[in-house]
């Protein structure tokens, strides 16, 4: 058990001594002990040394557990005797004088400097110095008990604070309040009568009362005199507890009239604890029940208390034993054994702290104890001895951060302790949560090694347990017979001779206690064990026994179960990791700076829960401590996907990680998952690895399921292993070039070249695709690539970037004509497809202007009747439009294409005259330049030798161009002997045009007057749109003789007026004004006037 507080006898009667001790009240360094004969002692309280980490005399074995080595059992009349030659007190003074009868309760009201004592059924006032009598109140007759407390309240009417003290007192079925403000006893006495008599009385707060009588509690408001009957008291317990209070004393009045004490006492601010018999409930300052279970007492209790932070009961006189409780829990943390101890005394509640009162004193007829509590962090540290972390854990989180050294690290420390005895207990759901809490965030190395190597890897202490188990076996198997008695002792002697290895990452707290090995946990069940025989505490603890430890390895469906739940933790805990370190660049992230210190501690604080080790001061070493925890953690997630969700492994790699690529290639090629490897790898940028793994794929054969490969799988170099249908041929290789950055050019063009030769269509989707990373490759080393492996490619590719991409280098263009030519000159056999290659060759040079026209027109064959156009294409560029008309007429013989080409140089800006020359410059006219007409007419007409003279082609020509040609120049190339009616077609063609240009020039006119006649009407008539639409001069206005002018706002009577273009009407003399006001300078207004404004 617990050694929450040492029992120290301070006052000894002497055995010669018949008085017996009826009360005591500790003040300070004084004792005061009222006698059964009315006297009064004080004792003066010396500091003696005392060893706080031995148990005293007065406390049992109980407090250990069985198989702790513990002293031998004290002689408590032995160590009664002070072994310093200081006495614990000094008796100052003795006022026999002081009752006449029995002193049955002392306390103090401080402030008033008073005594306050109740003897002889009547409360008296003393001096406290001198301890003479002041009063004995007359009202207080057959008074059975009373209560005082003193409180810090802000006067109501000025907002000053004050002390007030009260003293309440039960007189029968009544409840008497006297008050003392800042020292001073007032005269105002508040007296409240209850239905029946009281019997405790104990203050709830600083104006409220709680009143034990019989049948049920009261609750009585001192300043307002109200009361209110406790809810719950004396019905049925919800729960199925049945009757807290009521049954039971009904009970005990038909058999024989004895009524149990109704007990009171007040917990942490806002609890209090109300107990008659065995029976209890927790209330709030207002009365109301709390939803808390029943004390599990064995026995009724003698008195109850609470000193912070536990509830105590001391039992009857006849078992002398005290009790201490979990106020949370309600479980039994620790039993002392005070012979004949029948009162508590705890100092009164006015104290600032709550914990400022945690010492108190017992009392029997003839010892008082001073009852001293253990530091608290020992007290942790014995519980987790123990075993005991539920109720270590309900401990520091009751207790303030003043009260322990580190209360954080202790409880993260003591809550993943609990999480891994769950752990071993195969509550593995449970156990992780538990790790996970927001307040614990267990470091990932320690839950790791509660794995098996499989998930774990080198972190697991599978071997070690393997071994401890093993030797506890061989212990067992030693001794059969006397198992149960020695079993206990073996465990712990092997503990300190193997002592575990160091477990880094645990702090301070869990090195001192993790030091011994692999100790034989007792139970939560154990830590309530106490000498009484089986009854309510240990069926109660029954139920939060814990199942037995299985200390065998995980395996087949429980280590699926573990596993499943640690994914969870480690996802949970790679979240964490995230918000302080760039998963894509491993780089710290930045912190912010406001609101500042809270951010800064918080965020602190998680780096410490996520490192194993001492944080670093540096932030190259910090980020280098994440990245190794980082690592760690996204590969054993990644085990734990191999292990039981293996479809979920993808998911982890199409994010960035830090899974270690040795761990994930020898699980993916031991399970045969190739396309999840191509996957990581790509996640972790292990681009060639990847490549090389789909090479060897794309590489064996489509038809066969299975290949034998080098991949290194289960430690042989060759294995045979089944193809994935996504890997089988180079589409995946592709896809996968795609995806690389443009950063990567050589790395793609390395292992294009394979897909390039096994399927060139396919493979030209790597620098064909829509997409950026294909529009950004470097085309220079592209096109180099691409003319090694097949010329018909790199055409493919300057078509694309040339034409849909619009790339104007001219290097290309060269390029590009140069592969056509050359293609098309070394393949022999002219089909549809070297025609389709011809035309294309044609048209680019007709559309491109980026090649070289010498360097083109020299690489084209000049014999070559298929290369003619190419040639006219050529000298067209270059302005030699004479030569290429040559070509198309004498060389192609082709009149069609001859005028087409006319009409595309025509059509040309550059050939075309403006609007303004053409109406100043005559056709006729010697000096003008002659058009391309005139000069394929000439070439028909007048042709160099040995050519003769063409009259069909040069008539069509006259007939459908000849209003574009010169009259003069044109006639003079026709033969003299060619008949007039040959030419009609011709002067047709003159005389219409001709004629059109009058017919335009006269409807332009016709139009023109119309628009005038239409501006003319708008200006004197408007446009006729009512509202906003615009008035003409011949609109009327009427002026009423109310109207104003709306500039001066005066009337406008039978002044000169002027009309606005919107109606409104001003003065005259006020249009300027106006028109200074609201419009800029140099503005017309339209008026009817016509006024410049």
């Amino acid at each position: 058990m617990l050694s929450a507080f040492t029992a120290r006898p301070i006052i000894e009667l002497k055995q010669r001594d018949k008085s017996k001790i009826e009360t005591i009240l500790a003040h300070g360094d004084r004792v005061l002990v009222g006698l059964n004969t009315g006297a009064l002692r004080i004792y003066r309280l010396n500091e003696l040394p005392a060893s706080p980490g031995e148990p005293s005399d007065a406390s049992t074995s109980s407090s250990l557990l069985d198989g702790q080595k513990q002293p031998p059992p004290s002689n408590p009349h032995r160590d009664a005797q002070p072994a310093a030659p200081k006495k614990p007190t000094d008796l100052l003074r003795e006022v026999e004088k002081f009752s006449t009868r029995a002193i049955d309760q002392l306390a103090i009201i401080k402030e008033a400097n008073t005594l306050v004592s109740l003897s002889n059924y009547h409360v008296s006032l003393h001096d406290l110095q001198n301890y003479d009598l002041i009063e004995t109140i007359s009202r207080t007759k057959n008074a059975s008990c009373f209560a005082v407390t003193s409180n810090i309240v802000k006067d109501p009417s000025t907002g000053i604070p004050e002390i007030i003290s009260r003293l309440a007192v039960a007189v029968k079925r009544r409840l008497l309040v006297w008050s003392w403000h800042e020292s001073e006893l007032h005269d105002d006495v508040t007296e409240v009568a209850l239905p029946e008599a009281i019997r405790t009385v104990t203050w709830a707060s600083a104006t409220r009362v709680v009143c034990g009588m019989n049948a049920s509690y009261m609750l009585v408001d001192v300043t307002t005199s109200e009361t209110w009957e406790i809810a719950g008291v004396g019905t049925a317990g919800a729960g199925g507890q049945g009757s807290r209070f009521g049954a039971a004393s009904i009970g005990y009045i038909g058999l024989g009239g004895y009524v149990p004490k109704p007990l009171a006492a007040r917990l942490a601010e806002g609890e209090m604890l109300l107990a008659k018999d065995v029976h209890s409930v927790f209330i709030d300052t207002d009365g109301k029940p709390l939803e808390k279970r029943q004390v599990p007492w064995q026995s009724a209790p003698e008195s109850i208390g609470y000193s912070y932070p536990y509830i105590l009961a001391l039992q009857p006189p006849t078992k002398g034993s005290l009790e201490v409780r979990n106020p949370e829990t309600l479980n039994l943390l620790q039993t002392l054994e005070l012979a004949g101890a029948a009162q508590l005394h705890f100092p009164p509640p006015t104290v600032s702290l709550a914990h400022a009162g945690k010492g108190f004193h017992i009392s029997s007829d003839r010892v008082v104890w001073k009852m001293d509590a253990t530091d608290y962090d020992t007290q942790v540290q014995e519980l987790v001895h123990k075993s005991q972390y539920d109720e270590a854990i309900s401990i520091l989180s009751m207790l303030e951060d003043a009260l322990l050294k580190d209360k954080i690290g202790t409880t993260r420390e003591v809550k993943m302790l609990k999480a891994e005895t769950l752990f071993k207990q195969k509550r593995f759901r449970q156990s992780l949560d538990l790790f996970n809490e927001d307040d614990v965030h267990a470091p990932p190395e320690r839950v790791l090694r509660l794995y098996p190597r499989a998930i774990a890897g080198d972190l697991s202490v599978e071997p070690q347990q393997e071994e401890s188990a093993d030797d506890e076996d061989k212990h067992h198997d030693d001794d059969e017979a006397d198992a149960s008695d020695d079993k206990g002792t073996k465990i712990d002697g092997a503990t300190d001779a193997t002592p575990p290895p160091r477990i880094p990452g645990t702090g301070s707290f869990a090195k001192y206690w993790m030091g011994g090995g692999h100790r034989r946990i007792d139970s939560d069940a154990a830590s309530i064990a106490s000498s009484k025989p089986s009854g309510t505490d240990n069926d109660d603890a029954a139920s939060i026994k814990p199942k037995a430890e299985d200390t065998g390895p995980l395996d087949g469906k429980e280590l699926t179960t573990a596993v499943r739940e640690l994914n969870s933790f480690l996802a949970g805990t790679r979240a964490r990791l995230q918000r302080v370190i760039d998963p894509e660049t491993g780089k710290l992230r930045l912190r912010k700076s406001s609101p500042g210190l809270a951010y800064s501690s918080s965020t602190d604080e998680n780096l410490d829960a996520l490192l194993t080790n001492a944080r670093s001061e540096t932030d190259e070493q910090l980020e280098q401590e994440l990245r190794r925890t980082f690592t760690l953690v996204d590969t054993t997630l990644f085990r734990g996907y191999m292990f039981c969700q293996p479809s979920l492994a993808p998911s982890l790699f199409r994010i960035p990680n830090f899974c270690d690529p040795a761990v994930v290639n020898e699980k993916l090629l031991e399970h045969n998952r190739f396309n999840e490897l191509v996957d990581f790898f790509h996640g972790k940028k292990l681009h060639r690895d990847a490549l090389t793994l789909l090479r060897k794929f794309g590489d064996a054969s489509p038809e066969g399921e299975t290949t034998r490969l080098n991949l290194h799988v289960n430690g042989h170099d060759e294995a045979e292993v089944e193809i994935p249908e996504q890997l089988r041929g180079p589409r995946r290789t592709v896809g996968y070039l795609q995806s690389l950055p443009p950063e990567m050019t050589d790395l793609i063009l390395e292992f294009a070249d394979w897909v390039l030769r096994q399927d060139p269509d396919l493979g030209m989707e790597i620098f064909l695709a829509d997409s950026e990373n294909a529009e950004t490759l470097p085309r220079e080393k592209v096109v180099g690539f691409l003319s090694r492996i097949d010329a018909k490619l790199e055409i493919r590719y300057l078509e694309h970037i040339i034409d849909e991409l619009g790339d104007g280098s001219p290097e290309f263009h060269n390029r590009l004509v140069e592969l056509l030519i050359n293609a098309l000159k070394d393949n022999q056999h002219r089909d549809g497809k070297w025609k389709e290659r011809l035309d294309k060759l044609v048209d680019f040079l007709k559309e491109s202007h980026q090649y070289g026209l010498t360097r083109a027109f020299g690489m084209i064959p000049r014999d070559d009747a298929a290369f003619y156009e190419a040639q006219a294409v050529v000298l067209s560029n270059m302005g030699n439009h004479k030569q290429a008309l040559e070509i198309y007429v004498f060389k192609m013989q082709d009149y069609l294409k001859a005028e087409e080409y006319c009409n595309r140089i025509h059509a040309l800006p550059s050939e075309r005259p403006s609007s303004a020359d053409a109406a100043t410059v005559s056709q006729d006219d010697p000096d003008a330049i002659p058009s391309i007409y005139h000069t394929l007419l000439s070439l028909y007409l007048t042709p160099p030798p040995p050519h003769k003279p063409n009259l069909e082609p040069a008539l069509s020509l006259l007939s459908r161009h000849g209003s574009r040609l010169p009259a003069t120049s044109t006639l003079s190339l026709i033969p003299d002997g060619l008949p007039i009616a040959g030419l009609v077609s011709y002067f047709r063609g003159r005389i219409r045009a001709a004629n059109s240009v009058v017919s335009e020039t006269r409807i332009v006119e016709a139009l023109r007057k119309t628009q005038l006649v239409n501006t003319q009407a708008l200006l004197l008539f408007g446009d006729g749109v009512a509202g906003n639409g615009q008035g003409g001069r011949s609109r009327r206005v009427v002026v009423a003789e109310e109207r104003v002018c709306g500039v001066c706002h005066k009337r406008l009577g039978n002044s000169v007026v002027a009309v606005l273009p919107d109606n409104s009407v001003v003065h005259y003399g006020c249009l300027g004004k106006g028109r200074s006001a609201s419009r800029p300078r140099g503005e017309r207004i339209a008026g009817s006037w016509g006024r410049q404004g």
